[in-house]
């Protein structure tokens, strides 16, 4: 009696044990499962970045931070030099808040990040490695197209390419691409290293495992991910652009002065600057690139019609901080508005 009921004891602990042994298992495969496509740890951590801009150098400067190893990619060689001085400097100013009372800390530990990014004028050399290829260049479909198709011949075969577009359709950048499925939209916003947030645009032919791949990244390189589908402007343009362009036409009607228009929104909605403001820092130009794209694409649709009045701005030079003036000039209502 007393050898079965030692028997049935043993049989139930090999049982509990093989069943504990599946769940670990079983969290494993979920696991895997969440970070397919994240070969980043298991072959270097490579990154490429194709574009040295600002928002090309941002990314880089993030993804080195996180410990990646990044290669910053551009055509022009004076825009790499331009990045790795900006970005030196930048992870300079990070170092010292990092390690305020270190200064060989601060030193050391910025050595260690600018050594993990390299640059090169060479698309085709820059990705042959890369897990993952990022796309920060010029807003122009046709440039995006003959990029993706240098990029697919060029890097392995299993890397996942996200373009940061922040105004032009997934699926028409993947639309020349042999294999669709491997890209998606990894918007992130100016200054990188500031923002907390990246949008992962899923097109109608991005896999799923690309997005996983890509939101799975988004998470290792320190942002907050949400998750949009390919429409205009994603999430946060799609409701920015347009309270622009409304806040435009409130002017442009003469409902409200240019003051009052940014001092309501800022006093009454807490917003840290206004819409006439925020145009000006985003760039009157860009505003009106990303307006007449998608009112080109959806001309019914009123919400993204250009202003005149941004119209008229741009056309006469000023296109905002970038350019010295916008709607504001050194602080003061722009004089062509009373024109």
């Amino acid at each position: 009696m007393a050898s079965g009921i030692k028997d049935r004891e043993r049989a139930l602990e090999e049982a509990a044990a093989r069943k504990h042994d599946a769940k670990l298992l079983a969290d494993l495969a979920e696991k895997l499962k969440i970070q397919k496509g994240e070969k980043a740890q298991d072959s270097g951590k490579s990154i490429s970045v194709v574009g040295a801009g600002l928002m090309g150098s941002g990314i880089a400067q993030v993804a080195a931070q996180q410990g990646f190893n990044v290669t910053l990619i551009d055509v022009n060689a004076s825009s790499l030099g331009d990045a790795k001085k900006r970005i030196g400097d930048s992870i300079g100013r990070v170092a010292k808040k990092k390690f305020a009372n270190d200064n060989n800390g601060a030193s050391k530990w910025k050595d260690e990040v600018v050594s993990r990014i390299s640059t090169t004028d060479d698309v085709s050399e820059g990705v042959k490695n890369a897990n993952f290829v990022i796309e920060a260049i010029v807003e122009n479909l046709k440039t995006k197209w003959e990029l993706f198709s240098q990029v697919e011949k060029a890097a392995p075969s299993d890397a996942i390419f996200a373009s940061n577009t922040s105004s032009l359709k997934i699926d028409d950048i993947a639309s020349s691409s042999g294999d669709p499925s491997r890209i998606g939209g990894m918007h992130f916003f100016n200054p990188v290293p500031v923002m907390k947030l990246v949008e992962i645009v899923s097109g109608q032919h991005t896999s799923a495992e690309t997005t996983r791949a890509l939101s799975n990244l988004g998470e290792q390189l320190g942002k907050t991910v949400v998750q949009a589908k390919d429409t205009p402007g994603f999430i946060v343009n799609r409701l920015l652009v347009p309270y622009m362009a409304e806040a435009m036409r409130l002017l442009e009607r003469g409902d409200a002065s240019l003051s009052d228009i940014d001092l309501a929104m800022k006093l009454g909605a807490s917003h840290p600057m206004g819409p006439l403001e925020l145009a000006d820092y985003v760039g009157l130009d860009t505003c009106k690139f990303i307006m007449d794209g998608w009112s080109e694409a959806y001309p019914n649709e009123l919400l993204f019609k250009t202003p005149d009045i941004l119209n008229t701005l741009v056309n006469a030079g000023h296109l905002g901080n970038k350019s010295g003036s916008g709607f504001y000039v050194k602080g003061k209502p722009n004089p062509i508005l009373n024109k």
